[in-house]
């Protein structure tokens, strides 16, 4: 079974054991102005990142609510039509959610110590016969246990959440994703996971409590996202706190992306399942969906550097930075071009990469990305000390 090591919870203390960020300035992380940089220059910064995130967000909430009505439909007809339409909706879904990744580790709506809902949203990977049936253990899981969950709600999952350890993972998208595909058990090397459409039909033992656990898991998915979308509205909540802050949070934007990228993104997600060589530590095992996470990840920390999400381009890092050192602006933008090119080269499914010892193989690309990775992290603290911003990411 998969351990689990929460996509939200280790936050900020895994985060930089990577490299030791920190910037130059004082303790306080706002600067002593050496750069000349000032507060005009940075709050359309600040304002264009609060809009990108709210979109970004209100883009997740609608691919959610998509994914909503394709399980609804699935649950309500089992058919192998209908389960396909509900797996193409979840990979759909997970692209745009991986970009607004880069928002984490500042204790923001999204993983804030106390309201967050990053746990709930994306911890990985699932120990799955927390949940489910499992392979040799056909009566494991929340799923299987009438008496100790005798009904199956959306209070239910959230109460059952890390209930055991860290490692008992009962809500978000890889919830998700395993009961749609089930267990990958590299039936072929190319193969997710094979979960039938009958698993939601008499006479397979629970279909029914499965199918509501299915909606239920899904349904909550969408609430989590409108609670965080709302608090990135523009002028309300917590975004404007943000704008009113622009020193502080340059800081914060900063923190997001080094944080992503070397603690959680390299270490986490890909240096584990590289040493490890065990697909149980890889982001999506379920659906072998880990090459798009990686790849989206990175993307959403080039959107924020470069100021744009979908069709907005505006404000971003990189106009500050070019008023300092534009040579470390264009130095940033080739280790994030550097970045996705060498993600994208890391061949799928990524269960398999991790083991291809082949010269040229998958085992070389993800380490030729995981240093792209450390290089790009390592020149986000040189674009944090350039713009007076000290990164204290313990």
């Amino acid at each position: 079974m998969s351990l689990c090591r929460l996509g939200g919870s280790l936050l900020l203390a895994v985060a930089v054991a990577m490299v030791g960020l920190v910037g130059c300035g004082d303790d306080t992380g706002i600067g002593g102005g050496s750069s000349g940089i000032t507060d005009a220059d940075i709050e359309p910064v600040i304002a264009n990142y609060s809009t990108n995130v709210h979109t970004n967000y209100e883009a997740a909430l609608e691919k959610a609510q998509a994914l909503k009505v394709a399980v609804d439909a699935f649950v309500e007809n089992p058919t192998a039509a209908t389960h396909q339409a509900a797996k193409d909706a979840w990979l759909d879904a997970r692209p745009v959610y991986l970009q607004s990744e880069v928002f984490r580790f500042y204790n923001g709506p999204i993983d804030n110590e106390e309201t967050g809902k990053e746990g709930e949203l994306n911890g990985w990977p699932l120990d799955e016969n927390y949940i489910d049936y499992v392979y040799g253990n056909p009566t494991t899981g929340i799923i299987n246990d009438p008496t100790g969950f005798p009904e199956i709600t959306k209070a239910t999952i959230a109460e059952a959440n890390e209930a055991l350890d860290e490692k008992s993972l009962s809500a978000g998208y890889h919830a998700v994703e395993f009961l749609l595909w089930g267990q990958d058990l590299n039936t072929a090397p190319t193969d997710a996971g094979l979960r039938s459409h009958t698993d939601y039909l008499a006479p397979t033992p629970n279909f029914d409590r499965r199918g509501d656990y299915l909606k239920a898991v899904t349904e909550k998915i969408v609430d989590d996202l409108e609670g965080v979308e709302e608090a990135w509205e523009p002028g309300e909540s917590y975004a404007a706190e943000f704008n009113a802050d622009p020193r502080g949070s340059l800081q914060k934007i900063l923190t997001g992306m080094g944080s992503l990228s070397g603690g959680e993104l390299k270490n986490e997600r890909m240096n584990n399942a590289y040493e490890e060589k065990d697909q149980e530590e890889e982001h999506s095992c379920f659906s072998d969906n880990t090459h798009v996470d990686h790849l989206n990840d990175a993307i959403g920390i080039e959107n924020v550097y470069l100021g744009r999400f979908g069709s907005n381009d505006g404000a971003g890092l990189d106009d500050l930075v070019k008023k300092v050192n534009p040579d470390l602006d264009a130095q940033m933008k080739a280790d994030l071009t550097a970045t996705i090119d060498a993600i994208e080269a890391i061949p799928s499914p990524f269960d398999q990469a991790i083991l291809d010892e082949e010269a040229g193989g998958g085992r070389e690309k993800i380490k030729t990305a995981m240093d792209a990775l450390q290089k790009l992290t390592d020149t986000i603290v040189e674009v944090a000390t350039a713009l007076d911003v000290t990164l204290n990411l313990e």
